[in-house]
């Protein structure tokens, strides 16, 4: 897959500004490119990136993400810029998000002295560090190791947008789906689900891309549930990541550990404290077995709850006082 999962501070294209519009400086050594300029520049594998070569998947992709004359596109990783020109074609503006400085020379080389330059504004960074701007549609070929982050990222963007469509790798992309009960069912599974709505939109495999990567790929769509529950996404993604830490043991037997007992007591202890209420002589652990005994938790596993389980669960521990946060 594409691109680069390192840190970097974001290099500037042009003095003192932190993006580059479409233009490249004259007497650039860089080659004029083809139609798919990736024949011409050799892949860094070791930062991830797999050029999508088929022009037939690239126009498929455009399609399932529904791209309108008055989009403004945001997209993760252009590369060589296969799938930036056709986005250009077909939207109001593309801003390209780009680590590696070759690609970003290589998309503004394709454009220039064309209808779409004038459309294109490419950002030089680090897509985890940097600060997004607004967009309509989200469009990325990403990384296998920032696949996670940049989702995570993309449920907390504001202002929302009407969705996003990734390339990612088939497990990846499985796990955003997963239900319960299933072996790929995970935190990333309900915490994507809760916020979002998932759909599988395409297989796309190894050969599809120079040089083919190790494991097959999809394509996926996610769009933000508008409006988003009310709930404290932090606080819930205290509860989820802890359970699934040990997914497959008991409630009882994950939240009975010595540190998560004292997690807990101090987290309600602090909680009471801020909100001016004196301590209770009823322990932690009292209140998890009052819970946890009812027939809706007794003896379940994370692995097997959906997500009105794991809602009616934090607000049973919120009703008692138990908290995920500090």
């Amino acid at each position: 897959m594409p691109k680069s999962s390192r840190s970097a501070r974001r290099d500037q294209i042009g003095p003192a500004r932190p993006y580059a519009t479409a233009r490249i400086k004259e007497g650039s050594t860089t080659k004029k490119s083809s139609v798919h300029g990736s024949n011409l520049i050799a892949p860094n594998t070791g930062i991830g990136q797999h050029f999508l070569k088929n022009p037939a998947v690239v126009t498929s992709i455009i399609q399932k993400a529904g791209v309108m004359p008055t989009d403004v596109v945001l997209e993760i990783g252009p590369g060589t810029g296969n799938m930036t020109v056709p986005l250009l074609q077909k939207s109001k503006s593309v801003i390209a998000l780009e680590f590696d400085p070759r690609m970003v020379r290589e998309v503004l080389k394709r454009v220039q002295k064309t209808p779409e330059e004038r459309k294109l504004q490419i950002i030089q960074g680090d897509a985890i560090q940097t600060k997004w701007p607004f967009f309509d549609l989200c469009v990325a070929n990403i990384p296998y190791q920032i696949s996670s982050a940049i989702v995570f990222k993309l449920l907390a963007h504001r202002p929302m947008f009407r969705c996003a469509v990734l390339m990612v790798q088939e497990e990846f992309a499985l796990r955003l789906s997963a239900r319960p009960g299933e072996a790929l069912y995970c935190r990333l599974s309900v915490n994507t689900q809760l916020l979002a709505k998932v759909d599988q939109l395409l297989k796309v495999g190894k050969n599809n891309f120079r040089p083919p990567p190790k494991v097959e790929s999809r394509v996926v769509r996610i769009e933000l549930k508008n409006p988003p529950p009310p709930v404290n996404f932090v606080e819930w993604d205290g509860m989820i990541r802890l359970l699934f830490n040990r997914k497959n043991k008991t409630l009882r037997s994950v939240l009975f550990t010595k540190a998560t007992l004292r997690l807990l007591e101090e987290n309600r202890r602090t909680l009471r404290s801020l909100e001016g209420q004196t301590d209770t002589e009823e322990k932690v652990q009292d209140i998890l077995e009052r819970i946890l005994g009812q027939p809706s938790y007794k003896d379940k596993r994370a692995k097997n709850l959906d997500l009105d389980d794991f809602l009616h669960l934090l607000a049973e521990f919120h009703r008692e006082g138990i908290h995920f946060t500090s």
